[in-house]
């Protein structure tokens, strides 16, 4: 059976705070967790004005605490920002904090032009082709399956999931390699989801962690009452991802009646082209699509994003996918 769960990039919405956005998330989290969501992910970015999960491990340190059982973790540490020792502290704590329900979920993209590399005091290119290298060297300092000069505290012996995040086929290549559960992440960048996965499944080596492939995708998801409401609440996402591309990200707006018809035609079809990744509409037209969606990639979990400007339409949006999932799941169940 698909397991669900929720990628938050803790939106910041125009007229609200960093403190409204924390705290949307863990209205959002702790609605995940009564609903039955396998995991809560937060995702690192840098210097936007609109997304506030910077310091990813400080906010889940908040999630962790608001909630009780579901799993958490990064969706994901961009790991050519950090060092592999910083990051086995940060997680090791968490995994003191919150037994058993860290999740460490890596990416390779340094996501940064040079003011934020002189800001880290690296160079993100250069590191980014130790990825590989360093993601080895982190499992080792959490797990001491390596004989290191130096012990992380926290962080050894610490019982965090690792797993390998992308958007390309080159981490769907070494997480078959290292053995690692993938997560694509199809909701911005769906053009190589179906290679990525086949690469994954056909190259995959058993590890410790983990015995045969596992699989989870990521896609957008709106739920409302009719389909003009989910649309009108995915408009303001949509803003955010036309602001990106054109170089000119801020806070996330309010939605915009009609917003796609607006825009001229390469930020539509920019627009289109995301929309094999997304499901918006009512509970039925969403859940059909997700089901859709998941026959096609064979995905063991489906990641549910999703920013709307108004934090209570993103809980009664999940609620609402989640509740028409739960009913569609029972209905296939044979008597």
């Amino acid at each position: 059976m698909t397991q669900f769960s929720v990628l938050d990039l803790v939106p910041v919405s125009e007229g609200r705070t960093l403190g409204d956005a924390f705290e949307a998330s863990v209205a959002l989290a702790r609605t995940a967790e009564r609903l039955g969501c396998k995991r809560y992910w937060v995702a690192e970015h840098h210097a936007m004005e609109g997304i506030a999960g910077g310091a990813t491990s400080v906010v889940l340190a908040h999630i962790g605490n608001a909630t009780s059982s579901i799993r958490i973790g990064s969706g994901g540490i961009m790991l050519p920002n950090h060092t592999p020792f910083q990051i086995a502290e940060q997680f090791g704590t968490l995994d003191a904090l919150f037994p058993g329900r860290i999740d460490l979920g890596l990416g390779r993209a340094p996501g940064a032009g040079p003011e934020l590399q002189r800001a880290l005091r690296k160079d993100l290119h250069q590191a980014s082709e130790y990825f590989p290298q360093d993601v080895v060297e982190l499992r080792a300092l959490l797990t001491g399956d390596l004989d290191l000069p130096i012990k992380a505290t926290p962080g050894l012996g610490a019982n965090v999931d690792f797993w390998m995040l992308g958007s390309s086929l080159f981490g769907a290549q070494l997480a078959a390699k290292l053995g690692l559960p993938y997560a694509f992440a199809a909701h911005f960048a769906p053009d190589h989801l179906d290679n990525a996965l086949e690469i994954y499944r056909r190259g995959f080596q058993p590890s410790n962690a983990l015995v045969k492939p596992y699989v989870a995708v990521a896609m957008n998801v709106f739920a409302a009452s009719n389909d003009g409401e989910a649309e009108y609440l995915a408009s303001s996402q949509q803003q955010a991802f036309v602001a990106l591309r054109t170089g000119t990200p801020g806070k996330l707006k309010p939605p915009i009646e009609g917003y796609k018809a607006t825009l001229p035609a390469p930020h539509r079809a920019m627009l289109d082209h995301l929309s094999q990744a997304a499901a918006v509409g009512t509970p039925a037209t969403v859940c059909e699509k997700i089901v859709a969606f998941a026959d096609r990639t064979k995905a063991d979990e489906i990641i549910l994003c999703g920013s709307t400007f108004d934090p209570d339409a993103r809980v009664r949006s999940l609620e609402l996918t989640m509740e028409g999932l739960a009913a569609s799941q029972a209905a296939s169940i044979p008597a």
